[in-house]
């Protein structure tokens, strides 16, 4: 979850939406984003609402410690139960990302859960993730989560390479990211992903044919791939300017891409989106297809995003604002806005047409039209789907998907 917010109108104190958040609710999926703002150290490259030990110290007290987090964010679930009144959904998915979840005891992650099953109910086949990084769970926390009725989690391995999580800052070890797959499988839990980056400095194709290898043989039934995005700010920026480390250019992305795809198709995993392989359909990530597909979510947490029914809005981001908040019974709300149709086709199209099934070409105005059908000759999209009414890109068109995507909205 990036640091920086938007502008908008002022949120409502109570948090109350407009009647048009929740039309026609029964026809949409419910999910739930759980921001838990805490990390151990800060990866050099990460530009995340998140805090550590000694950026909190005198600048929060004990409202933002993490040791009453749990009950803060709980009273944050619990308002969302007013604020939605009698809305009859139960949560289809709940995602718990960070930050560092797993820095948290593993009786809070469920606790937190436990509130939302409380206030909402979860659906009989709900899919309840956590992040967690892989030096801070060991088999008794996994089995807890397990136990307290999580049945996903997604690991930070991001490489196998000790040099290349030394660029990162990442503290685990090589090895350990896979070790967690299997005492996640032993523990009990239905689905394991593993989370890589490419194109960190240094790194060589070599070196991401190892990680994939290494994350391949572990057996997750997903993974997530994503190019390194050396964001202003961070460390690893100020590095980069002062030439301590050399820039990856887009050629080489775009070559870490195609191994990636390669390798991840050889081993049984279907790309679904851009930057994420499953082994099946079950093995998806249903609460990213939530976001990706303009379904409804609630996100609780320092400067955690929600959106319902075309109104999107934002928490304060400062751990110790949003308990203060809370603690007054306000909204943590930072802003909203009420998205236009307009709006709402625009991001239909720039979501959608990042998924294996593209999108309908109907949301295109005449402009995006003729661009679709140039974009297909150009080999860019697949010509069978769009003959048939849809843009599904192809994989030249995933390396090229935000120029095609621009002319498919202009």
């Amino acid at each position: 979850m990036p640091s920086a917010l938007p502008d908008g109108e002022p949120m409502p104190e109570t948090g109350a939406l407009p009647a048009s958040a929740l039309a026609g609710a029964g026809d949409r999926p419910l999910g739930f984003y759980l921001h838990v703002p805490y990390c151990a150290t800060r990866c050099g490259y990460c530009d995340f609402n998140t805090y550590t030990a000694t950026e909190l110290r005198g600048s929060g007290g004990v409202l933002a410690s993490r040791d009453n987090y749990a009950d803060t964010l709980a009273d944050e679930v619990r308002l969302a139960r007013k604020v939605l009144g009698d809305d009859p959904r139960p949560v289809r998915t709940v995602f718990v990302g960070g930050g560092t979840p797993t820095l948290l005891g593993a009786g809070d992650l469920v606790r937190m859960l436990g509130t939302i099953r409380d206030e909402f109910g979860l659906a009989d086949d709900a899919e309840i993730t956590t992040e967690a990084n892989p030096e801070s769970v060991d088999p008794a926390y996994l089995a807890a989560l397990r136990e307290g009725g999580f049945n996903r989690i997604s690991f930070g391995m991001q490489s196998a390479k000790q040099h290349v999580l030394k660029v990162l800052d990442r503290n685990h070890t090589p090895g350990r990211p896979e070790a967690c797959v299997a005492e996640a499988h032993a523990a009990g839990f239905d689905h394991v992903n593993l989370d890589l980056i490419y194109g960190t400095p240094g790194e060589t194709d070599d070196d991401w044919r190892a990680s994939l290898a290494a994350a391949v043989g572990a057996g997750p039934d997903h993974i997530s791939a994503y190019a390194l995005i050396v964001e202003e700010g961070t460390q690893l920026a100020r590095r980069i300017r002062r030439g301590e480390v050399p820039m990856t250019d887009d050629d080489e992305h775009a070559d870490r891409y195609l191994i990636a795809d390669e390798v991840l198709a050889a081993a049984g995993f279907g790309w679904y989106e851009v930057s994420n392989w499953a082994t099946s359909e079950a093995a998806r990530c249903l609460h990213n297809e939530l976001y990706w597909r303009g379904a409804d979510w609630w996100g609780a947490g320092p400067g955690a995003h929600s959106h319902m029914g075309g109104v999107r809005w934002w928490n304060v981001k400062h751990p110790g604002a949003y308990a203060a908040a809370l603690a007054e019974g306000r909204s943590p709300g930072a802003g909203r806005e009420l998205l236009t149709d307009e709006d709402r086709r625009v991001e239909r199209i720039l979501l959608e047409l990042r998924l294996a099934e593209g999108v309908p070409l109907s949301l295109l105005a005449p402009a995006g039209l003729a661009a679709a059908s140039r974009a297909v000759d150009d080999g860019l999209l697949s010509p069978a789907p769009h003959a048939e009414g849809h843009a599904v890109l192809t994989l030249r068109g995933r390396l090229l998907a935000d120029a095609v995507v621009r002319d498919l909205v202009d």
